[in-house]
């Protein structure tokens, strides 16, 4: 038998080894995603609302319910989608926008796809002249809502001087699984009229936005804080690098400072969440304060970002191919929503 040369070397390897199998440590991830449901309307003519340009308004009204069974189907199946492939399960919490009022939001949580999940829901009416919402969905056994409340975005047309009724901006603190975050939901304002002469409506947004971050980080600057939703706005846009003051490379991010991974998918990559004008706009993220990037795993960080864009969202054919597949395009069966859904993961060493 031939004798081990270096017989420290062999017992160093197999010390180093037996610490490797140590180290080896287990994860616990959960998503946290955003989705605009594009008319997500109801099939009752509401009086006190502008309801009646919702598409399934404009239907034969024989046909308004079926539209709505299908289209709460719909956005079920992508919700309870978005994720899984990773973490097995739905999102632990996820934003939505374009919505009608709470009805349509426990309707849709008690879709099969979902109903299992014990959705809770927090929803504040506002003001939008359309009638249209935000609001936020939450697993009730992994997120512990604290504090609630609905901040309003008050601004005027520049020649009329006439209020501008839009969405307002929700705010929810709450615990996931023990760990305190921020989350703010936004529908900011369109750029119907063009982008050029609306953008100061979404500088507003923007304005109303960090004033809120900047209150929660006044108490704690280790606040971990999401804005997300529907900004009508690119990553590079003014209200975001001037207003938000946002920051592509996780190096750049300083104390205080807000991070945009949908930045770079956006400027490296191209990708996008919505169609505009024959081209993309990335106009959905999840933004996030400095501390959910720190590397201790012994409470929730941020992992990963993506635009959850599976096949079966997109148009296959024509001028929009490759485009978000809306559900009025597609006969009042197969189609979703004319946005594509964004997603963090968040992960914690267990």
């Amino acid at each position: 038998m031939k004798k081990l040369k270096h017989p420290l070397l062999v017992l160093f390897i197999l010390v180093l080894m037996s610490a490797n199998a140590q180290e080896k440590k287990k994860y616990k991830i959960h998503t946290v995603a955003f989705y605009n449901l594009e008319n997500l309307f109801d099939t009752i003519n509401d009086t006190t609302k502008y309801d009646e340009a919702s598409p399934i308004m404009e239907l034969n009204e024989s046909l308004r319910a079926e539209a709505y069974v299908k289209k709460l189907h719909n956005m079920a199946k992508v919700v309870a989608d978005i994720g899984h492939d990773d973490t097995k399960n739905t999102p632990a919490i996820i934003g939505v926008s374009e919505v009608e009022n709470r009805q349509v939001l426990v309707d849709l949580v008690n879709e099969p796809e979902l109903l299992k999940k014990d959705y809770g829901i927090i929803h504040f009416d506002s003001p939008d002249k359309r009638g249209i919402d935000v609001a936020l969905l939450y697993q009730k056994a992994l997120f512990k809502p604290i504090d609630t409340s609905s901040h309003e975005l008050l601004i005027y047309d520049d020649s009329t001087r006439e209020r501008v009724y839009t969405r307002d901006q929700l705010l929810v603190s709450g615990e996931l699984e023990g760990d305190l975050i921020h989350i703010i939901v936004n529908h900011w304002p369109s750029r119907s009229g063009g982008e050029a002469r609306s953008r100061f409506k979404r500088v507003a947004a923007g304005k109303l936005n960090k004033r809120i971050i900047d209150s929660l980080q006044s108490i704690d600057p280790y606040a971990k804080v999401f804005s997300m939703g529907d900004f009508n706005d690119n990553p590079t846009n003014n209200s975001m690098k001037k207003e938000l003051k946002t920051e592509a490379d996780k190096e750049d991010v300083e104390l205080k400072g807000i991070y945009n991974p949908f930045e770079n998918q956006y400027k490296k990559m191209g990708l996008g969440t919505t169609g505009y004008r024959d081209a993309w706009s990335l106009f959905d993220m999840i933004l996030f304060t400095q501390p959910l990037l720190e590397k201790d795993y012994s409470s929730f960080r941020f992992y990963k970002a993506g635009i959850f864009n599976k096949s079966y969202l997109t148009n296959k054919e024509g001028r929009y191919k490759g485009y978000p597949l809306r559900m009025i395009d597609a006969g009042l069966s197969g189609g979703y929503s004319d946005h594509f859904p964004v997603y963090v993961y968040l992960v914690r060493e267990e």
